[in-house]
């Protein structure tokens, strides 16, 4: 029999889930995805691993699935990757087992990369609540910006706290909300609440999915075979739960999905001039393979590097890309640029952002077990190589190395988006601002410590332009320092552990 939430109880506060633990070490991360599905008589927590794994490029620390059968629920999360979360036992237990009546007829699942709250089990998501309309789980995509002035708060209310997670905080300001829908629960929780908080949440009987009113990450919406219903982060996810593709999730909209169907609640904190998503998604975080916005995240990756060859032009032999994420911007530049594009760099499939260092390894010794150079290739070429993004430089100067060490004659390194000069405070671990090397460095000291012949990066024009729709509708701020929201003096990870 499935474990149902609510015991053990932790005294004087909300019960916990019955988890196990199971612990890894992290390589670099970028932030979390999320997927939901409302399908009685489908197999929805498989449906949730099959989506998990589609977005298990968002979030490599911890995974976790809920699921409902209409009178209670239950959950399994663990810290690791989604593979090793979940077995083909702990599915057969979310699903029922060989009870018929406790069968889930909804689920929601969680992958994480924690930008607030260490990783450790009581961060791992979803998180639990308690309200006077029965329990809840939240999964949530993004960073609040004001989670200590709201956990103090709701502490002052006699609101207690089991984690140091952000997503627990929102979890319970929807729990204690005023409102006679959860709907109307998630709108007052819109007005207290600033920053990035796309999520999923599971009650006993429904399943609620929302954008926050600025939409800083996506969430995309589609239909299951049989006639259930599926969100997910991207819609790559939906297309590997075999769901149709319906349309992205609005800023500020609240989808309620029963057996009913789908109700849309849109919140009066929302605008289209209040629209910002984040078009780091468009190039890196997001696959290549998911629609935003009406945008196939490919072709704008292709038209990324189509504008940096007309931008940063390089005298060279051949192109290749940092793979995988840059592997679209390098063709689209070859293609501009006339030159031949080559796969130069060969990435190992069996060592992903989790690997676990050796002992003293540097971050040459890393880039090594992650990408091997063809010097039958390279040798005596003039390079171009093309990537998303520098943020710190300690990884591009190991590949630069690299690629001279295989013989390129001349290594020019190319951009496609402009220098990151910004942290992110919206759910992307970048770093304090001291740590990001365009911050405090020059383009051309830049190119000096990396190694490279030339350096040029993909203007903030070139890059809104390749994205498409409406350029004032997206977050720039890790380029430009425009924030869409107000954001804390400093960006502390940590903050609420200490408290």
């Amino acid at each position: 029999m499935r474990t149902p939430i609510g015991l053990p109880h932790r005294p004087g506060g909300d019960a916990l889930p019955i988890v196990d633990a199971h612990y890894v070490h992290g390589g670099p991360h970028e932030e979390c995805g999320v997927v939901g599905m409302w399908a009685p008589g489908a197999p929805v927590a498989r449906l949730a691993y099959v989506g998990l794994h589609a977005l298990q490029h968002r979030g490599q620390e911890s995974a976790g699935i809920a699921v409902t059968d209409g009178a209670r629920l239950s959950l399994h999360k663990r810290l690791g990757l989604v593979s090793g979360v979940f077995d083909e036992e702990t599915l057969l237990r979310l699903e029922g087992g060989d009870e018929a009546d406790r069968a889930p007829r909804a689920s929601i699942g969680h992958t994480r990369y924690s930008t607030t709250g260490s990783n450790t089990l009581p961060n791992v998501q979803p998180v639990f609540a308690r309200t006077e309309r029965g329990e809840l789980m939240l999964g949530h995509n993004g960073n609040l910006t004001n989670a200590r002035w709201l956990r103090d708060e709701l502490s002052e209310q006699g609101v207690e706290f089991a984690s140091a997670s952000d997503t627990e905080v929102l979890a319970k300001l929807i729990a204690h909300a005023p409102g006679r829908s959860w709907a109307q629960r998630v709108d007052h929780a819109f007005h207290r609440a600033t920053g990035a908080y796309t999520f999923t949440m599971l009650t006993a009987d429904a399943l609620v999915a929302a954008r926050d009113p600025v939409g800083f990450r996506p969430l995309a919406l589609g239909r299951l075979p049989g006639g259930g219903w599926a969100v997910a982060s991207e819609s790559a996810a939906l297309d590997a739960m075999g769901a149709h593709f319906l349309r992205d999730v609005d800023a500020g909209e609240v989808l309620t999905i029963t057996d009913d169907g789908v109700d849309s609640y849109r919140s009066s904190q929302a605008s289209a001039d209040r629209e910002r998503l984040c078009v780091f998604e468009y190039v890196y975080l997001a696959r290549p393979d998911s629609v935003i916005d009406g945008r196939l995240l490919y072709e704008a990756r292709l038209e990324m590097g189509r504008a940096l060859a007309r931008e940063q032009p390089a005298e060279a032999d051949i192109v290749i890309a940092v793979p995988d994420s840059a592997v679209p911007a390098a063709i689209g530049y070859a293609e501009e640029s006339g030159l031949p594009y080559r796969e130069g760099l060969i990435k190992s499939r069996y060592v992903g952002r989790t690997f676990i260092q050796p002992a003293q390894a540097g971050r040459e010794e890393s880039v090594r077990l992650k990408f091997n150079p063809l010097p039958e290739l390279l040798r005596d070429k003039r390079v171009v190589v093309v990537d998303d993004s520098i943020v710190r430089g300690t990884t591009t100067a190991p590949i630069v190395a690299m690629l001279r060490r295989a013989g390129a004659a001349e290594v020019h390194v190319r951009i496609h988006s402009p220098e990151m000069r910004h942290p992110c405070y919206m759910g992307v671990d970048t770093g304090q601002r001291d740590q990001l090397i365009a911050a405090t460095h020059s383009t051309d000291e830049i190119r000096r410590a990396i190694g490279a012949d030339s350096l040029g990066y993909l203007s903030k024009e070139g890059m809104l332009a390749a994205v498409g729709g409406q350029q004032g509708a997206r977050c720039t701020a890790c380029f430009d320092g425009i924030y869409p929201t107000d954001v804390p003096l400093e960006l502390d990870k940590l903050a609420l552990e200490r408290r």
